[in-house]
Order: C-alpha cells, then sequence, then structure tokens
C-alpha cells in the first residue's frame, strides 16, 4: 500500500515537472523569438550586400590609401563589423579596409555549401570582387581565420601583399584537434530556447569577458554585437566550420608555405600562455621567408580588444614594406 501510494506520488512529481518544463520552454521559444524579430529591426546591415555563391554576403568598407587591408574573423564571432572596429577606426586614415561576414557572420546570410576551407576562400574572393575592391590585399585573420587567411595566401599569391595573423593557431594544432561540435550546439540551444538571452540580460559579462568588455568599441556598437550574438550563435554554418577543422588544417598543411611577408602575433594570456602555443606560434613564423613573430603583453586571445594601437602599428608597417 505504502509502495503504491509513494508511486502515485511519483508520477504526479514527474507530470508536473514535464509540464513546468514544456510550459517554460514555451515561453523560453516565444520570448526568443520575439527579441530575434526586434533585433532585426534595428540591427540592420551596416555595409553591402552581394550575391556569391546563391547567397547574399555581407562587406563592410572603408578608409583610404593604396593598399587594401582585408580582416577575417575567428570562429563563431557572431559580428566582424564590430569586433574589427578597434583596429579599422585606427587603420581609416592610412589604408583602405575591408570587413568580411562569412555565411552565417553578421549580416551574410546561410548557405548550404559545405564549411570546407577552398569553399570559404573562394566565397571571400568573389565577394571581394564583386564589391570593387581590388588586390592586392593585406590579410589580417584572427584565431581559426588563420586557416582561410593562408589558404587564399596559398592559391592566390598574386593577390596577397602580406598577413597579421592575431593570435590564430598553427594549422598543424587544429589538425590535431577534435572538433568541438557538441560545443557549438549547446550554445544554439541555449540561444533558441531564449536561455541564452535571459542569462545575457542578467550578466552581459558572459559574451565579452574575454574581450576586454569592449572596452574600445562605442555603445551603440556594443548593442548591435549583442543582438548578433543571441540571433547567431552556434548556427548551423558556425557547426559545420567546426566539423570540418581537421581536413581544412590538413590542406592548408599540404603546402605548409606562404610566400609573402607574415607576421604572427601572440596574446601573453596576461603571463599565462602556454608553452607549445607559444612555440608553434614561433614555428609558423617561419612559413615565409619574411616571417616575424611578436608577443603581445597585457592580451588574451581577442588581442584586437585588448592592444589595437600596437596591432595597427604592426599592420602599418607591413604595409610599408
Amino acid at each position: 500500500m505504502k509502495e503504491k501510494k509513494k508511486w502515485k506520488k511519483t508520477r504526479k512529481f514527474f507530470k508536473v515537472a514535464f509540464v513546468f518544463l514544456l510550459l517554460f520552454f514555451a515561453v523560453g521559444f516565444t520570448y526568443q523569438g520575439i527579441g530575434v524579430s526586434n533585433d532585426k529591426k534595428t540591427n540592420k546591415a551596416v555595409g553591402e550586400l552581394h550575391e556569391v555563391f546563391g547567397n547574399n554576403m555581407h562587406i563592410y568598407k572603408g578608409g583610404e590609401g593604396d593598399s587594401t587591408v582585408v580582416f577575417l574573423s575567428g570562429w563563431g564571432t557572431a559580428n566582424p563589423y564590430v569586433d574589427f572596429y578597434p583596429l579599422y577606426e585606427k587603420l581609416e586614415k592610412h589604408t583602405k579596409y575591408a570587413v568580411i561576414d562569412k555565411f552565417g557572420y553578421g549580416y551574410s546570410e546561410m548557405t548550404d555549401r559545405k564549411r570546407e576551407i577552398d569553399n570559404i576562400v573562394e566565397e571571400t574572393r568573389d565577394l571581394l570582387q564583386k564589391s570593387g575592391v581590388e588586390a592586392p590585399y593585406i590579410l589580417v585573420g584572427h584565431s581559426l581565420a588563420s586557416l582561410e587567411t593562408l589558404r587564399y595566401a596559398q592559391k592566390y599569391p598574386e593577390e596577397v601583399e602580406g598577413i597579421v595573423l592575431l593570435d590564430a593557431g598553427h594549422p598543424e594544432f587544429y589538425a590535431e584537434q577534435k572538433p568541438a561540435t557538441w560545443f557549438s550546439q549547446v550554445i544554439q540551444s541555449l540561444r533558441t530556447s531564449g536561455v541564452l538571452r535571459m542569462l545575457v540580460s542578467i550578466n552581459e559579462d558572459l559574451l565579452n569577458g574575454t574581450r576586454n568588455n569592449l572596452e574600445f568599441v562605442p555603445a551603440k556598437l556594443q548593442e548591435m554585437d549583442k543582438a548578433s550574438n543571441l540571433s547567431l550563435l552556434g548556427n548551423k554554418n558556425v557547426t559545420d566550420e567546426m566539423r570540418q577543422i581537421k581536413n581544412n588544417a590538413a590542406k592548408v598543411l599540404e603546402q605548409k608555405s606562404v610566400n609573402v611577408p607574415l607576421t604572427v602575433l601572440t596574446a601573453d594570456s596576461f603571463g599565462e600562455v602556454k608553452e607549445d602555443w607559444l612555440e608553434s606560434q614561433k614555428e609558423l613564423s617561419t612559413w615565409s621567408p619574411s616571417g616575424k613573430h611578436i608577443v603581445l603583453e597585457d592580451s588574451n586571445h581577442s588581442v584586437h580588444q585588448y592592444q589595437p594601437g600596437l596591432i595597427a602599428n604592426e599592420i602599418l608597417s607591413l604595409i610599408k614594406q
């Protein structure tokens, strides 16, 4: 008799819990849907949209000068236009620049094309050409963008004047990584269910804590960045880019060199940079006969959010060469 009553109580508990979860997710998805709809009204494309392989890609251009710096963002950067602001703001009086939104990033649409490295490079090249940004370029790549940056220079060396890598991994490092697609999928679930939006409303450091709280970015752009993150994090294109990481790295490693000046800038992680990472960064600079490696002090992985002045000077130094 006691066991029967206990079982009834257990079943009642699970029924209530199930109803509560349904209600929670119904409210969460609605909350997220309304949020995304409101964000779209205010967070509109700031640059140009061009059709590339059947879908629109976004590019933001500015500056003046004889050279053009092309910014390629790290994995999962929801709004490259905002992310690179501290750099192009310092460069615009000295050089032309272009910020690329890959498919699934910023104001670009999604694509069904696989996020294989040669696809990504072809799309970037097509976007630059269609938007009238003439080669040759100085390519500036952050984090995982080292792969597409190096690959671009391997495939089209006549279109590249130089490369600057911002705490960007050695292809051998990525070739050895187990693709963390689970992380992207978890983030996507938190985002689409409204949980991430709720958490960010409580503590915005969840988005900006490792990016120096976007100290060098105006408040209006910070809001744009938040809206992009809450609309795009963990989407299918970003997830597939992570899924392809080993194959993409292997493709770049087939050549193991670039025939253009290469500057590798490494974050010191506030004095806690790992020795194996540091050694791989040094080795990466040897891929070019004109390679250079510099450790940036008082910085974290998003080095351009911590030391934009020093990085801008290195880019300009490369242009002068």
